[in-house]
């Protein structure tokens, strides 16, 4: 490989086991088996590269620098069997809803869409127009997260130039709420044992806030990075939040106490996955 290529995003599947989806500079989609660290396919599609992965069950969708969004079958050999035209500048964030229904998409065209999946049929290698193409956000849309216990309801985040957290109704695209920050947003996650939220940001704090839903009062903010925080990620017992910075550090926060009542399940995704015979 060239010195000139490099990882430019990475999703765990969604069971949280052994299978780690990587995207590069040079346009590849590929899927590791991180415990016998090895390669077990590459999927082309793209013409730039890859810069967000979202996985939807046996679904794997890219977005990339050509605009592009691609969603990959990873069971069969013929991977590509849908193609998402709607954005018209480098697709920066990508989620899927829990339900597996809707995805959402955000790009630096300052648009979110939303796409319809509508069952498995759906994938089937056609070029598909988003459901709703909406404009709110004032700069890139790299910041999404559906709540985990609302159905519909998303949370987007806006860079340097528009600075709010916006929360939709998926359904028909209203604007639920709106919260000037104060600065750019990178990443959100909700908590997911309390009706919270956790959003990282760059210009000009580089801070974390936490968030109370549905009021979205600020209870908290945790600083320590001196630049901007490019993405947050939350631990398999919900309660650690990693953060990485463009400072070229990893931070660990206590953020999220678990309820007394909750009960986390933990299971092997490598069982489920090994059924699906990849190829």
């Amino acid at each position: 490989k060239s010195d000139d290529d490099y990882i430019t995003s990475v999703k765990f599947v969604q069971e949280g086991g052994g299978y780690l989806a990587v995207g590069t500079n040079f346009c590849e989609t590929q899927l590791w088996d991180i415990e016998s660290q090895k390669m077990l396919r590459s999927m082309d599609g793209h013409s730039d590269r890859i810069s967000s992965l979202s996985w939807n069950d046996f679904i794997l969708t890219s977005g990339s620098r050509d605009c592009g969004i691609v969603n990959h079958d990873v069971r069969v050999a013929q991977h590509s069997v849908s193609t998402y035209k709607g954005h018209e500048q480098e697709v920066c964030g990508l989620a899927w809803s829990p339900d597996g229904q809707t995805l959402a998409s955000g790009a630096n065209d300052n648009f979110l869409c939303l796409w319809d999946a509508r069952g498995e049929s759906r994938f089937d290698r056609k070029v598909v127009a988003p459901r709703l193409k909406l404009g709110e956000h004032q700069a890139a849309v790299k910041a999404l997260a559906w709540c985990p216990y609302q159905r519909n309801v998303l949370a987007t985040g806006g860079g340097t130039a528009d600075r709010t957290i916006k929360l939709w109704n998926a359904a028909n695209g209203s604007v639920l709420n709106s919260i000037d920050t104060g600065s750019q947003v990178c990443s959100l996650l909700w908590n997911p044992h309390e009706k919270e939220l956790l959003s990282s940001h760059g210009f000009s704090d580089n801070q974390l806030c936490l968030w109370k839903y549905p009021s979205m009062v600020k209870t908290k903010e945790l600083t320590g990075h001196t630049s901007r925080v490019l993405q947050t990620a939350i631990s398999p017992c919900g309660t650690m939040v990693c953060s990485a910075g463009a400072d070229e550090t990893l931070r660990f926060w206590k953020v999220f106490e678990p309820s007394k009542k909750t009960t986390i399940k933990t299971s092997s995704s490598r069982s489920a996955f090994a059924r699906m015979n990849l190829r």
